[in-house]
């Protein structure tokens, strides 16, 4: 038979696993006390500081009365019975997830315009908009040879990018891959000379290869 005990166990090993997991759950708000608000969960009354009702400044806590917030559990003192929680990280995590979201929607191939935000030694980032930065490599900035990002862009300029890669939440990005590719130099074009030896070469193996008999 379970106990009293054993049920009030399992709910606090449910709480340090949701804390643990970042489990974000809706709550409604039951009253307002000194320095935040109160809810329960399974039963358990619950404390949501002032400061965590929100990203934004909460001056009246009386206003949150009645209302439904999503929230993560961070703190569940299992000895002290104290469970406190958080729907400013709640919201923090949601953006977190929702820009994930966006970036895995990005299609490898996708030619975007963007700004560039930041020049490093390396690369520039740009700026793809909802909140979506990549980097264009260094090597990725020009078929031509560079020794610095500025040669080709500077902070605040729009370029067109390619994205090459999204991974890991991380997006690549290519310049480079938008430019055509450069006429032949006289130097790629060979001497008739040699195009001429080729052909000799070519025709001297094929009547080798005539007079050999194959048994």
């Amino acid at each position: 038979m379970e106990t009293n005990g054993n049920r009030n166990d399992a709910k606090w090993d449910a709480f340090e696993k949701m804390m643990e997991d970042k489990v974000v759950f809706t709550v409604p708000i039951d009253e307002s006390v000194k320095a935040g608000v109160v809810t329960s969960l399974k039963g358990v009354r619950a404390f949501i500081p002032a400061s965590q009702l929100s990203t934004s400044y909460v001056e009246d806590t009386s206003e949150w009365i009645g209302k439904e917030i999503d929230v993560v559990i961070i703190t569940a003192d299992r000895e002290k019975q104290r469970l406190v929680l958080s729907g400013r990280e709640a919201a923090k995590i949601k953006r977190s997830q929702e820009k994930k979201a966006r970036i895995e929607a990005l299609a490898v191939g996708t030619v975007i315009e963007g700004k560039v935000e930041t020049i490093k030694p390396y690369g520039a980032f740009v700026d793809l908009g909802n909140g979506i930065s990549g980097l264009v490599h260094i090597s990725q900035m020009s078929t031509k040879r560079i020794a610095t990002p500025e040669e080709v862009c500077k902070e605040g300029d729009v370029v067109k990018v390619k994205v090459t890669k999204v991974k890991d939440g991380k997006v690549s990005l290519s310049m480079k891959a938008l430019e055509e590719a450069p006429a032949p130099t006289e130097d790629d074009i060979p001497e008739l000379s040699q195009v001429v030896s080729h052909e000799k070469a070519t025709t001297s193996l094929g009547d080798l290869l005539k007079n050999i008999k194959l048994d």
